[in-house]
């Protein structure tokens, strides 16, 4: 894991804890046609997480999450198939509102995820959604788990 890059989350996490920011951001449940789940892993975390980020000033949710998939994982082609939940997260001294959607890629080419921004990306996987990685974070646990129930989510992240 790069050391600059956990050396800059301290500093941002120091600077939310002072400013206490709101903050909106994606994520998103992609699935590929074998119920297949992506996640990542950042160059400056250690668990794998749902792919996502920050909403851009005078920037939608849709347009973020499309902006995101190619960021992160070189996904174009994707299709929304509903919101999951809006949660909320105080975590990092952030007021952080998080909207999550459930999305499908369109063709065979999303079976191939891509590092696309090798700055923060470490590692990028489709993983079957009762096979998750050992060391997939607690909220995204959540939120598969709210996919495979059916459930539509909402409250602390």
């Amino acid at each position: 894991m790069a050391l600059h890059h956990r050396l800059i989350g301290k500093v941002a996490r120091l600077y939310w804890r002072l400013r206490r920011p709101r903050t909106l951001g994606v994520r998103a449940v992609v699935l590929d046609q074998d119920e297949r789940v992506a996640l990542v892993r950042h160059t400056y975390a250690d668990k794998w997480y749902l792919p996502g980020g920050g909403v851009k000033k005078a920037e939608s949710f849709e347009a973020a999450l499309a902006r995101e998939l190619k960021e992160e994982v070189a996904l174009g082609e994707h299709e929304i198939e509903r919101v999951l939940g809006v949660y909320h997260s105080r975590r990092e001294g952030k007021d952080d509102h998080i909207v999550v959607f459930v999305t499908r890629v369109r063709t065979d080419s999303g079976s191939i995820l891509q590092k696309a921004d090798l700055m923060e990306i470490e590692d990028a996987s489709w993983f079957p959604v009762d096979q998750l990685p050992a060391a997939v974070s607690p909220a995204t646990a959540r939120r598969i788990a709210e996919y495979k129930a059916g459930l539509t989510g909402m409250g602390a992240w």
